[in-house]
């Protein structure tokens, strides 16, 4: 009678070229073995975007932010949106900083004129902090906020322009 044993798993590492791996970060690291709970089994990680996207999703739905990002970031997302098919880049004007249970965030702003600009990005803040915490578990350490820009009434895209052909 033979006895087989299961082979037993080795740790391998295999050399990444092309570039930097994607940052993502172990948020809960999990234990193995029958004894444990199931939701105990195994490890979760976050990846940067993941906190990106929920920090520039929640920073959009507060009334008085116009638009994010910088003047050239703002400028090429004018015109990928236009492309057929594309979409817009929900994390522009985002920059995230991701430990094991940690989160720093950086915001660049455009802000509607004439509303209170310490009252938007305190609401900012707020806002993206409940979300990112709510969302991905991680702690939220700060959030930076830097208004690059203020939307002005008459900076409405000319839509009665004349065509040149008719």
């Amino acid at each position: 009678m033979t006895t087989q044993t299961a082979p037993t798993a080795k740790a391998v590492s295999t050399p990444r070229t092309g570039g930097p791996a994607p940052s993502t970060t172990a948020v809960s690291g999990g234990t193995s073995g029958a004894d444990q709970p199931a939701a105990d089994r195994g490890r979760t990680s976050i990846a940067d975007v993941v906190v990106v996207k929920v920090a520039g999703i929640a920073a959009r739905e507060i009334p008085g932010v116009y638009d994010m990002g910088g003047g050239l970031s703002r400028t090429i997302g004018a015109v990928r949106d236009r492309v057929p098919g594309g979409r817009p880049n929900v994390g522009r004007g985002v920059k995230v900083e991701v430990g094991e249970r940690q989160t720093a965030i950086d915001l660049d702003l455009v802000v509607e004129y004439g509303v209170p600009v310490m009252d938007v990005a305190r609401d900012v803040r707020e806002n993206v902090i409940s979300a990112v915490e709510r969302i991905t578990g991680l702690e939220v350490v700060e959030v930076n906020v830097t208004v690059n820009d203020v939307r002005l009434p008459d900076d409405e895209p000319e839509t009665t322009a004349e065509t040149r052909v008719a």
